[in-house]
């Protein structure tokens, strides 16, 4: 019992931390509170929820109008989802200006947890079975028909049938139930990786000395941190809960009738507007998926003396230009597949793509 103590003690408590951390770094420890309100609100939806393609959105309007405090349940769930897409980006952009790359466990490690979490995501928005639920299950289940020889098996094999159908919904709200206590167990490991040598630093300075205890400094700041999540979180679920929300999931889902702009949630619609540029449907396939894997290659190809971006102006501009990119990919994945967003896309997808093999060049030139 006192060695659990001591783990805990060592963990959360005598930790030893930087002194000059910002609240840049709260956004760890944000994101474990929203897998949390996820966690939570997930299983108390799992018990009125009906995984059949006759019922599932009607036991949504169930759960929303019928079931005590169903629809705040709901709301939070759903807008939970943006929240925790909308901190991980922050808690990732940190990551690359800061240098914690070159962490390499802690880097590998965060990016598949990324992954999962997008998988889950994605999983999560076929179960409400409205029509953008049922015509993006189909459309990016049907990306994996670009695998040569492989293809349409694996698309049989996914949907359990020929098309997008009951066996598919009842799957996805399984494996959408199993993957978050899969994301628990590596976090686990992202947090034991973490801890081999520490947090970084803003100055990205290797300093073994000046370091202060996790607890009473750093509780009390991420404290802080989430009450103001918290405050902005009720304000959006109490005054706009279906802000973030497609029109079209509140029509059931229809085979019949295609939406006239099928699109994903907002914090895909980087990756979709990257997968639309390309005009070959594998290659689209192909860079959908190096938008993410990409960000793998920070740790080899980077080499600095100092980890943070403050100390290279070069850096800094470059960093500016990839943060403005991805938002401007994001709005672009909203717009409909004509000119002049095509050509837009195409621009900022090659400006996307090139920051990670320009910027070790750069380095190289102006260290």
């Amino acid at each position: 019992m006192k060695k659990n103590f001591k783990i805990i003690n060592n963990f959360l408590i005598n930790l030893p931390t930087p002194s000059n951390i910002s609240y840049w770094w709260n956004f760890g420890s944000i994101l474990g509170v929203c897998l949390l309100v996820q966690l939570i609100s997930g299983i108390f939806l799992s018990m009125h929820y009906t995984p059949s393609i006759n019922n599932a959105f009607y036991s949504l309007i169930h759960i929303t109008r019928d079931v005590n405090f169903g629809w705040m349940t709901r709301v939070i769930h759903a807008n939970g989802a943006s929240m925790f897409f909308f901190f991980m980006f922050i808690h990732t952009g940190r990551g690359i200006y800061y240098g914690s790359f070159l962490k390499k466990k802690v880097w590998i490690s965060g990016t598949l947890i990324m992954l999962t979490l997008m998988a889950t995501a994605f999983l999560g928005y076929v179960l409400p079975w409205g029509q953008m639920s049922f015509w993006g299950a189909t459309v990016i289940t049907n990306l994996l028909s670009a695998i040569p020889y492989l293809g349409n098996t694996l698309v049989s094999w996914i949907w359990g049938g020929f098309s997008v159908e009951n066996p598919t919904l009842n799957r996805f709200f399984s494996f959408h139930f199993i993957l978050p206590f899969i994301l628990c167990l590596m976090i686990m490991f992202h947090l034991i990786f973490l801890h081999e040598k520490g947090s970084s630093n803003p100055l990205g300075l290797k300093n073994k000395i000046d370091k202060i205890s996790f607890h009473p400094y750093f509780t009390i700041k991420d404290l802080y941190g989430f009450m103001l999540v918290f405050f902005m979180f009720l304000f959006i679920n109490f005054k706009t809960p279906f802000l973030l929300n497609d029109p079209e999931n509140f029509t059931p889902a229809n085979p019949m009738v295609t939406p006239p702009h099928i699109q994903p949630e907002w914090y895909f619609l980087f990756a979709y507007a990257i997968l639309r540029s390309i005009p070959n449907k594998l290659g689209g396939v192909l860079a959908l998926f190096m938008s993410i894997i990409i960000i793998l290659t920070l740790p080899f190809t980077m080499n600095l003396k100092f980890k943070s971006s403050s100390m290279y102006l070069v850096k800094k501009i470059l960093f500016l230009i990839f943060c403005s990119t991805f938002m401007l990919l994001t709005w672009i994945g909203a717009k409909p597949v004509e000119p002049p967003f095509i050509l837009i896309g195409q621009i900022l997808t090659v400006i996307y793509f090139s920051y990670f093999l320009v910027n070790p060049f750069l380095y190289k030139i102006t260290k």
